[in-house]
């Protein structure tokens, strides 16, 4: 049926109403993401009192802040980076630790962009540019990271420029590098911190130190991990991120800027010392009278209400065993499998293929089912003093609380072998030599982290009711216009948006 000219004109008046009616704020040039692998929301809380006034202070009493922010699956660094990413569950994006068993290969695999199974918000963005039509269809995306696979990881795409902290502490990229980057990297010389002391903030300069950058010629990778995991790496990053920003004009232009920073060391300098050491404060405040410095930066160029910035964590930590309790809450992965395979073996139920936390994975051969054959090694597993609980993957579980779905959103049907386990709380890991705590498990510690948006697309005010992280990825998508991810599970936190 036709429509007559009169009744054209007043749908459009209508229309055009209705548009002005929902119109979503205008858009700042430029979005920074500022990532931490590892925060606990108690780290603001008990440092809250030290906070200066144009930093962390500035963003929780300015922007929405989402104290209980749940990664509501196993938490290891590189599946709460995916998530966070792509808005979806280890389930759906196939990320399910920093490595699995591939059965077909016999091997494990490490976790990377190629093995994502969902696109990320990243790719989004850099998609949104190219089907821009215009002579010059530009949405550019930068993300710095300390580890390079991180960094692909939550790019998830050749459209992003990634710039990473490499062997010797100086930043590099792919292909061909900015013409500023030599000359950065040459005024910055990691010489200048060895033996530095890592002093209490605003300490006299004759206290001493937390800790010393110890330097030993003929062993530059154990000073290398000291600097890693101490907050002048984590300075480095927001340094070099202020120098990007800077260098390519970042919201001052044509282009819509998206940055993002995934700061690593508290979580290196948790795997160490664990979630309750003093050092760890010390890291928040480094990081307090940086952001400081970054946000009058962005407040000078591209200038106040021309960004929005998002604080978000990936993941927490648990405690440090204690030594009198270390012997009995340090699991090695080796006991848990023999033990499983032991009691298959005498019932003829088949055998342990391979087990790599939290994943048994089982040669049922000559089985036509092999539910059976898990849940046998899953009840032989809890007969392990430090296994919790269960999950298969027939989907039968030890629990019917809300950790059954922490277990099934990180459950993928083919990386995730047949059975995945828990251990006990505050329970860690045996992995590495001189490494305090590991990361990856469903408790609480691990999976609830803060989040903040801040900009003036955002509604300033603390919002107490849990979110989760895979709400993330969906709600800067709404603030900057362009479609979710492809397997985005979460919600638009339309609650923190700016009427």
């Amino acid at each position: 049926m036709g429509i007559s000219r009169r009744k054209f004109g007043a749908l459009a008046v209508v229309g055009g109403w209705a548009g002005r009616v929902l119109a979503a704020p205008i858009r700042p040039k430029l979005l920074v993401l500022v990532l931490l692998e590892q925060i606990r929301g108690d780290y603001l809380d008990s440092a809250a009192s030290q906070f200066a006034p144009g930093g962390l202070r500035r963003l929780l009493e300015k922007g929405a802040y989402f104290p209980d922010c749940r990664h509501l699956a196993s938490s290891f660094p590189a599946t709460t980076i995916a998530t966070l990413a792509t808005g979806a569950w280890p389930s759906q994006h196939g990320v399910v630790a920093g490595q699995w068993y591939d059965r077909a290969a016999k091997k494990p695999v490490p976790a990377s962009d190629e093995g994502l199974l969902a696109t990320t918000l990243a790719a989004q963005v850099v998609a949104e540019s190219q089907n821009q039509v215009g002579a010059e269809p530009q949405n550019r995306v930068f993300v710095v990271s300390l580890n390079a696979a991180y960094g692909g990881l939550f790019a998830g795409t050749p459209g992003a420029k990634r710039y990473w902290m490499d062997e010797n502490g100086a930043f590099a990229t792919l292909g061909d590098p900015p013409d500023w980057l030599a000359n950065y990297n040459a005024q910055r010389s990691m010489d200048t911190y060895h033996d530095v002391g890592w002093q209490v903030l605003g300490a006299r300069p004759d206290a001493p130190a937390l800790r010393t950058l110890t330097w030993t010629p003929g062993r530059p990778g154990e000073f290398m991990a000291l600097y890693r995991a101490s907050p002048f790496a984590q300075s480095a990053q927001l340094d070099f991120a202020a120098e990007l920003i800077a260098s390519e004009r970042m919201g001052q232009g044509n282009t819509f800027d998206v940055m993002c920073v995934l700061l690593g060391s508290t979580a290196l300098l948790g795997y160490e010392m664990g979630a309750d050491s003093p050092l760890m404060e010390q890291m928040i405040l480094h990081l307090d009278k940086r952001l400081e410095a970054l946000l009058a930066q962005l407040g000078k160029a591209p200038g106040e209400n021309a960004f929005s910035l998002v604080l978000a964590g990936a993941h927490g930590a648990p405690p440090r065993p204690s030594a009198e309790v270390r012997n009995r809450r340090v699991v090695g992965g080796e006991n848990v499998a023999q033990t499983v395979d032991r009691s298959l073996a005498a019932t003829g139920m088949g055998r342990v293929e391979k087990y790599l936390y939290p994943f048994l994975y089982l040669d049922a051969s000559g089985f036509r089912d092999p539910e059976p054959i898990r849940l046998a090694a899953a009840r032989a597993a809890m007969q392990h003093p430090a296994v919790a609980g269960y999950y298969t993957a027939g989907g039968a579980c030890s629990t019917r609380d809300d950790f059954e779905r922490r277990f099934r959103n990180s459950f993928h049907p083919t990386r995730s072998g047949d059975v995945m386990l828990s251990y006990r709380p505050e329970y860690v890991e045996e992995y590495g030599q001189g490494r305090g705590i590991s990361y990856g498990s469903l408790y609480n510690y691990d999976v609830q982290v803060p989040l903040c948006f801040y900009g003036p697309q955002f509604r300033a005010g603390v919002y107490e009711a849990p979110v989760e992280s895979v709400d993330v990825a969906p709600t800067l998508a709404r603030v900057m216009g362009v479609a979710v991810p492809s397997s985005s599970v979460g919600r638009v936190l339309g609650e923190a948006l700016a009427p």
